[in-house]
């Protein structure tokens, strides 16, 4: 008897391939849309009822059963109050991260189950291989920095068909072969939930108008307002209207006095970093060794850089890296691979 699959399609090119390719090989499979978010924000409308219908013509065109599993509530609680909390102690969280974590490879995987799905699969490009995590073949979609909070047993029970595609060019034409309907549909960007809003936009609407602040240069001078210091993120460079002439980047920020620290010179030493302290860590097997060199990645698509892992403990994983890297950011994730193999990783502090 065929495994019973239940496959999360959001409505667009990559899960619908990821169905039609297992209905393909023989699997039982049903689809299902997780309804994360539905809510409009103002000027922004949120793509849920289209995803949906785009999601339910490629499981009628595949004739497969198809579901819709309601998670707001969940989402909410676990992915959105997350981030909004972090922004409000100045922080720079990654929500795609919790929400593997919570809902696709936590609530999902448990509703299937218990719905009476076998396994589950995503549109993640990723592969999952004798229980390990590694990196998909097409290392310019490569996911798995979203990916490492991912349990030992979720990936044991999780499909990732995408990851062995080299290009996503070789999905379109899949999904083209296959006759589905999203094959020339767009990737969605913006926030994870939302759909094509900025987070700015996001937290105003979430936490209202914020006390503007003094934006400071590397000399100590006020140079500027900002209007709100919750929206701004180590390394950016934009927003900050402070005119003509080179361009400002952020070094810092002091949440207390609500304060921007800023500099003209790239290479400024408060922009660049050798020295990581991770916290809240997660391992998928085993945890990475003392004095052994890994593959650190500080943020998703940045490139991989050597670092030796000085100290473990239960608290906190201490990495020295072999080169200095830009606009660190507390609150986002580091990401250890050994090889190709995702080992797992933590949370910046």
């Amino acid at each position: 008897m065929s495994k019973k699959v239940y496959v999360g399609m959001s409505g667009g090119v990559d899960s619908s391939v990821t169905a039609a390719l297992l209905v393909n090989q023989g699997y039982d499979v049903t689809g299902v849309y997780m309804k994360n978010w539905s809510k409009d924000l103002p000027g922004f409308k949120c793509p849920w009822q289209q995803d949906y219908q785009d999601a339910k013509r490629v499981a009628v065109k595949l004739k497969i059963p198809f579901k819709m599993y309601d998670f707001e509530t969940e989402y909410r609680q676990k992915v959105v109050d997350y981030m909004v909390a972090e922004y409000r102690k100045g922080h720079t969280p990654n929500p795609d991260v919790m929400c593997n974590q919570e809902i696709k490879f936590g609530l999902f995987l448990q509703t299937a189950l218990s719905d009476g799905a076998d396994m589950i699969a995503t549109g993640h490009y990723g592969r999952i291989v004798g229980g390990k995590l590694l990196m998909a073949k097409n290392l310019e979609k490569d996911q798995t920095y979203f990916l490492y909070r991912l349990s030992k047993e979720a990936l044991s029970l999780s499909l990732m068909p995408i990851g062995d595609y080299q290009t996503k060019a070789a999905v379109r034409e899949m999904a083209r072969q296959f006759d589905l309907s999203t094959a020339e549909k767009k990737d969605s960007q913006g926030i994870c939930f939302v759909g094509e809003i900025g987070i700015k936009d996001f937290l105003l609407h979430e936490l209202g108008p914020q006390a503007h602040g003094a934006i400071i240069d590397q000399f100590g001078r006020e140079i500027g307002e900002h209007d709100g210091a919750i929206f701004y993120t180590i390394g950016q460079r934009h927003g900050l209207q402070l005119g003509g002439g080179l361009p400002y980047y952020i070094t810092s920020k002091d949440m207390p006095r609500n304060e921007i620290h800023v500099s003209t010179d790239l290479q400024d030493e408060r922009l660049w970093n050798n020295k990581l302290v991770l916290i809240d860590n997660h391992f998928i097997n085993l945890p990475p060794k003392i004095n052994s060199t890994y593959a650190i990645r500080t943020r998703h698509r940045a490139k991989l850089i050597k670092g030796r892992v000085i100290e473990i403990s239960d608290q906190s994983l201490r990495l020295d890296l072999e080169e200095e890297v830009r606009a660190v950011t507390v609150g986002q994730s580091a990401v250890v691979y050994d090889d190709e193999v995702v080992v797992g990783g933590g949370i910046i502090s």
